[in-house]
């Protein structure tokens, strides 16, 4: 029957998946004896031969009555198949529900992570390119602070030396004048 059914709803531009996932529920769903899922595939073999519309209907109703299908069970069961197939749209909507979190939001999720360490990784950078120039300004500057360091420590040593010899020549000259002297 589910070929069958297929044929009954394959009105034009109808996505062949959608109508094929559809009709499988409405077969699993299929009550027994004659309801609105047969009174429908009567309507189609009868529209196959060119009948107007309000000769179908009324043919294939009087053929469904004489099997004890009345208007109100025909009405009642058409609506107990639209149920199945909200249900079927309720879960449909469910899953697509799913696969836009899946697909879409943990993905923007990702993006928003992604800039946030991009925006991590230039501070970082900046801070990174702040002390390369606070290095190599050092740097610029050793040759200078070298030769400044190196001239006071020449200085200094000169200047230790020299109070070094005077002191030195004063202790000697005093000792040759205590022992001249003495």
């Amino acid at each position: 029957m589910q070929q069958d059914l297929k044929s009954l709803f394959q009105s034009y531009g109808l996505d062949e998946k959608s109508v094929d996932f559809l009709t499988k529920a409405l077969e699993r769903n299929n009550q027994p004896g004659f309801d609105y899922l047969e009174y429908k595939q009567s309507l189609t073999a009868l529209a196959k031969m060119n009948m107007d519309e309000a000769t179908a209907f009324k043919s294939a109703f009087a053929t469904a009555a004489t099997m004890g299908l009345t208007k109100d069970k025909l009405l009642t069961t058409a609506d107990f198949y639209k149920g199945v197939l909200n249900t079927e749209k309720q879960e449909f909507d469910k899953a697509l529900q799913k696969q836009v979190q899946d697909r879409v939001h943990s993905k923007q999720e990702e993006v928003k992570k992604l800039q946030v360490q991009i925006e991590e990784h230039r501070a970082k950078i900046k801070e990174l390119e702040a002390q390369m120039v606070k290095n190599q300004s050092i740097i610029d500057r050793a040759d200078e602070d070298i030769r400044a360091a190196r001239e006071k420590i020449d200085t200094t040593r000169e200047l230790f030396e020299t109070t070094l010899k005077g002191i030195l020549g004063d202790i000697d000259k005093d000792m040759s004048n205590i022992k001249q002297y003495l």
